[in-house]
């Protein structure tokens, strides 16, 4: 059963606040990397929930880059939250597999810094899609 654009879009940004409080909790307890890559869950997630509560039925792909510029078609100003939090795509692949690193892994190189950057950005993406969304 198909849910109405709206409630999708908001079950969508529900995900993505929890996804935030669990990148919270991992980064007050030092887990830097998978900060990084929920960090990109919570971006992708709260532009996914705009795209549903615009009417798409079908929302697919991971990079925030290419998710705020399908949004931009609906609203101009999420080609600026696009080139804010495109940094972001950087960590889908590298902030969990080591194979995405040259001779490391991610619990070795990504630090607090990074992940605290990377923190900023997901906040960033999600209070302007809950601005958009209502």
């Amino acid at each position: 059963m198909r849910l109405p654009h709206r409630e999708e879009g908001l079950r969508w940004l529900e995900q993505a606040r929890a996804d935030m409080r669990g990148a919270e909790v991992l980064h007050a307890n030092g887990i830097f990397h998978l900060v990084c890559f929920i960090a990109q869950q919570v971006a992708e997630k709260a532009l996914k929930a705009y795209l549903y509560t615009q009417g798409e039925t079908m929302v697919t792909g991971h990079s925030v880059a290419a998710l705020a510029e399908w949004a931009k078609e609906y609203d101009p100003e999420f080609g600026n939250l696009g080139s804010m939090v495109s940094p972001l795509d950087a960590f889908y692949i590298t902030a969990r597999y080591p194979n995405g690193l040259p001779a490391s892994t991610p619990s070795k190189v990504f630090g607090e810094k990074t992940a605290s950057d990377a923190l900023d950005l997901a906040r960033t993406a999600l209070s302007f899609v809950a601005g958009r969304i209502g």
